[in-house]
C-alpha cells in the first residue's frame, strides 16, 4: 500500500483539517464493522443489566418525574398538583415515555435503557468526529460503563440522562453547521440545546459552551454571517423556554413555575456555602471517581495537550467541552451523584484521546504492534474489571436489593409501591391523597391526584427565606382539601430533619388536626435503620378520614 493512503485526514469541529499520525487513522471495512460491533456489543451488554434491573422501585426524582408526567397525560398540567424548582422538560419526556411503554418502572426504565444508548451513540460520534475512530470506540465504551454505575445512580432515570442526550446532539449538529455554514443546523443545534436547558437549568453551561466555541471557531468570517448564524443559532436556544412559557401561561400556572424554578430556585441554590460544598465533594468525590483507572486514563489524556499536536491543534474543543462540563456540575454546591453524570460525555471524550494518543505515539515510534495495542488492551482490561466490580449489582441482586444497596435512594422507596397498593384498593380514582413526605412516587403507583401540591418536604425543613410560606401554604392546601387518605411519613429521608423537634415544631398544629379529624388504619414498616421518631421503627402511617 502507497504510504500517502496511510493518512486520513479528518476535519477539526471548526472545519479546518489536520494529518492525523501514520496508521492510526486507517479504516478497512473489517475495522469498520469491528469498530461498530464492538459498541454495539457494549451497548446491549448494558441494555441486558438495565433490562435485569428494570423492575427497580422508582426512587423519589423519578417517582416525581414520573407522577408529573402521568398528571401531563391527565391533561393536568405542572406545577398545578406537583410543585418543584426543575424546569419540565424531564416531565414531558416522562409522559412521552410512558404514553409509549406504560405506566410502571419496568416501563419507564425501558424508556431510560434507550435514553442511555443513543446518548452512548452520541459520544462516541462526537468523539470519533473531533480525535477518530479509535477514540470515538473508547469514549463510547466508557460512556456506557459510567453512566449505568451505581455511583452516579445511573440505572435510575435521572434529568441529567436527558440533560446528556440533548446537549451532545446539540453540539454535534453545531460542529456539522460549523463545516457547512447551514442556517438551518445552527437553529437545529440551539433548539436541542434548548430541550437540554429544559430538561434541567444545568444544562445551560453545556448550551454556553457551545455557543462560545461557535465563536472561537467562527473568529475570522465576516461579521453580518457571525451575526446571523448566532443570532439563528440563539433563536434555537430560547425557543423550547419561550414556548413552555407561553403554555404555562395558557393553562394558569405560570406564578407557580416561576416561583418555583427562579425565586425558590435561586434561595435554594445559595442554601449550600462553599465550605459545605467542599465538604460534600470530599464525601462524594472519590466515590463517584470510580473506577480510578478509568478516570487515570483521561488523566493521560489530559497530560497529552503537552506531547500530542493533534491533541493539542484542538484543545479548544476538547478543553473547553470537559470545563463547561464542571460548572454544570456546580451550582448550589450540592454535588449529588447524578449529577456528575453531566460530565461523563467530556470524561469519556478524554479517556478516548488518552488511549488513543498513547496509542499514536507509540506508532510514531516505530513500535512492534504488540506494544502499539497496549494502551487499548490495557483500557480493555480495566474496562472488564471494572464490570466485574459490578457483578452483584448487575447480575445478582433482584431490583428490591439493588435500589435499597443503591446510594442517594433512602429507606421507604421499596415500600412506596406497598403503601399505594393499599390507597388504590380503598379509595376511588377521584379521591385526593396527601402524603407528609417526600415519596411522590406514591400518587404515581396509586394513581391518585395530591391534595397539595407539596411532594416534596424538603423545602419546608430547609433553611431559605421562603420556608415559613411553603409550611403555612401546604397546611392550608391540605386542611382545605380534606382528602379521605393522609400518609405520615416516619422517616428522616423523607424529611431531612425530622430528627429536629424545633424545625418540625409548625407540623404540630396539622398533627393535631390529623388526629382529630382522622384515625390511624394501617402502619407499613420502612426496612432498614432510617431515622425516626415514632414507634420502634420508621413506617409509613396511613389515616381514614372520620365518618
Amino acid at each position: 500500500m502507497h504510504s500517502l493512503e496511510l493518512i486520513t485526514e479528518i476535519k477539526t469541529p471548526g472545519g479546518r483539517a489536520s494529518a492525523s499520525s501514520e496508521l492510526a487513522q486507517v479504516q478497512t471495512p473489517w475495522q469498520r464493522y469491528a469498530l461498530y460491533g464492538a459498541l454495539l456489543l457494549v451497548i446491549l451488554f448494558f441494555a441486558l443489566v438495565r433490562l435485569h434491573l428494570r423492575h427497580m422501585p422508582l426512587e423519589r426524582d423519578e417517582g416525581e418525574y414520573a407522577y408529573s408526567g402521568q398528571l401531563m397525560l391527565d391533561g393536568i398540567p405542572p406545577y398545578k398538583l406537583a410543585y418543584n424548582m426543575k424546569l419540565p422538560g424531564t416531565y414531558a419526556s416522562y409522559a412521552v415515555i410512558m404514553a409509549v411503554f406504560g405506566q410502571t418502572p419496568a416501563r419507564i426504565h425501558l424508556g431510560i435503557l434507550l435514553v442511555n444508548a443513543a446518548t452512548t451513540f452520541l459520544v462516541f460520534l462526537l468523539a470519533k468526529r473531533i480525535h477518530g475512530p479509535l477514540t470515538g470506540l473508547i469514549a463510547g465504551c466508557t460512556y456506557a460503563l459510567l453512566s449505568t454505575r451505581s455511583s452516579v445512580l445511573g440505572l435510575q432515570g435521572h434529568a441529567t440522562h436527558f440533560v446528556a442526550l440533548a446537549a451532545v446532539a446539540g453540539i454535534l449538529i453545531l460542529l456539522r453547521s460549523l463545516d457547512t455554514g447551514q442556517i438551518s443546523l445552527f437553529f437545529l443545534s440551539g433548539l436541542a440545546l434548548g430541550v437540554g436547558i429544559l430538561m434541567k437549568q444545568h444544562g445551560a453551561f453545556l448550551a454556553l459552551f457551545a455557543g462560545l466555541y461557535a465563536l472561537w471557531s467562527q473568529r475570522q468570517i465576516r461579521l453580518r454571517d457571525l451575526a446571523l448564524r448566532g443570532s439563528v443559532f440563539a433563536a434555537g436556544v430560547v425557543l423550547p423556554f419561550v414556548v413552555t412559557c407561553l403554555i404555562l401561561v395558557h393553562e394558569g400556572v405560570f406564578r407557580q413555575f416561576w416561583f418555583w424554578t427562579f425565586s425558590y430556585g435561586r434561595a435554594y441554590a445559595s442554601e449550600i456555602s462553599l465550605a459545605q460544598g467542599w465538604e460534600m465533594i470530599r464525601a462524594v468525590g472519590p466515590w463517584m471517581l470510580r473506577p480510578a483507572v478509568i478516570w487515570e486514563i483521561a488523566g493521560v489524556g489530559l497530560t497529552a495537550l503537552l506531547w500530542n499536536k493533534k491533541v493539542r491543534s484542538q484543545s479548544a474543543f476538547s478543553v473547553g467541552f470537559l470545563l463547561f462540563s464542571i460548572l454544570a456540575v456546580l451550582p448550589g454546591y450540592y454535588f449529588r451523584p447524578h449529577y456528575f453524570i453531566l460530565l461523563l460525555p467530556a470524561a469519556s471524550l478524554w479517556t478516548g484521546i488518552g488511549v488513543a494518543a498513547t496509542r499514536d505515539l507509540l506508532l510514531e515510534r516505530r513500535a512492534k504492534p504488540w506494544l502499539a495495542a497496549l494502551p487499548v488492551l490495557i483500557f480493555a482490561l480495566a474496562f472488564l474489571l471494572s464490570v466485574r466490580g459490578q457483578r452483584k449489582f448487575y447480575f445478582h441482586w433482584d431490583p428490591q436489593q439493588a435500589l435499597h444497596d443503591s446510594h442517594g435512594c433512602g429507606d421507604g422507596c421499596a415500600e412506596d409501591g406497598e403503601v399505594a397498593d393499599y390507597l388504590r384498593a380503598n379509595s376511588a380514582p377521584q379521591d385526593q391523597v396527601a402524603v407528609l413526605g417526600s415519596e411522590p412516587a406514591i400518587y404515581f403507583y396509586s394513581h391518585r391526584h395530591s391534595a397539595t401540591g407539596y411532594i416534596y418536604m424538603y423545602g419546608l425543613t430547609e433553611k431559605q427565606k421562603y420556608a415559613q410560606q411553603m409550611r403555612q401554604e401546604m397546611i392550608a392546601e391540605v386542611e382545605k382539601a380534606q382528602p379521605p387518605f393522609v400518609v405520615y411519613v416516619d422517616n428522616a429521608d423523607s424529611w431531612w430533619n425530622l430528627g429536629s423537634t424545633k424545625e418540625l415544631a409548625y407540623l404540630q398544629p396539622l398533627q393535631q388536626w390529623i388526629f382529630a379529624h382522622y384515625e390511624m388504619e394501617k402502619r407499613i414498616p420502612i426496612a432498614g435503620t432510617a431515622q425516626h421518631q415514632w414507634s420502634d421503627q420508621a413506617a409509613f402511617y396511613i389515616f381514614r378520614r372520620k365518618n
